[in-house]
């Protein structure tokens, strides 16, 4: 009898024992599981909303069949591959430089934001877009396309175009990619250099 209370007593104090482990085990899992949720949930939105890809103080070239075309500099670059369409964003602006075979620049330009969507190969640039060619003409506009599949540029806002001779503005624009052959749909004033 004394072997079987001893038998109980030990019994009783191994469950308490299991019990108290069980209790400690599940307060670390609960406590722990409490601070990898706060630190995985990054934004409650759906996850197109999130980037794929950010990285800051971009300096990267481009290359087209082996040969490097472009200079691409941006402060920010997010890349969203789960919208639909997808796209790159340079929110914080861009700055972008084209060669020619060479190695020369043959444009340059900048904008405060640019949306690149990667699937149709359209650029979208917003605010302070300005474009310097190897011609020594520059562009100035606030919105402007640049479709890399049609091989056109082109805006629907005002624009203002310098050259050597002349200062045209208007509003619409269409061009060549290389902006060799160009046209202001609404002229509004064409002004010659010398009356400045």
């Amino acid at each position: 009898m004394r072997q079987q209370q001893f038998a109980n007593k030990s019994n009783k104090t191994h469950s308490t024992a299991i019990a108290l482990s069980a209790i400690a085990v599940l307060c670390i899992l609960f406590s722990s599981c409490g601070e990898n949720k706060a630190s995985v949930i990054v934004d409650g939105g759906e996850a197109d909303s999130i980037a794929f890809m950010s990285t800051y103080g971009v300096s990267t070239l481009i290359s087209d069949s082996g040969r490097i075309s472009y200079k691409v500099e941006a402060e920010e670059w997010h890349m969203y591959d789960k919208r639909n369409p997808s796209y790159w964003a340079f929110e914080k602006g861009i700055y972008l430089e084209q060669y020619d075979d060479s190695m020369r620049v043959e444009t340059t330009l900048r904008s405060d934001t640019a949306y690149y969507y990667d699937k149709i190969g359209l650029w979208q640039l917003y605010g302070n877009v300005r474009i310097h060619t190897i011609k020594n003409e520059k562009i100035f506009t606030d919105k402007l396309f640049w479709s890399s599949e049609t091989e056109r540029i082109y805006s629907d806002s005002h624009i203002r175009i310098e050259q050597q001779d002349q200062i045209t503005e208007g509003i619409g624009f269409t061009a060549n990619q290389n902006l060799t052959v160009w046209e202001i749909l609404n002229t509004t004033g064409v002004y010659p250099i010398e009356e400045f």
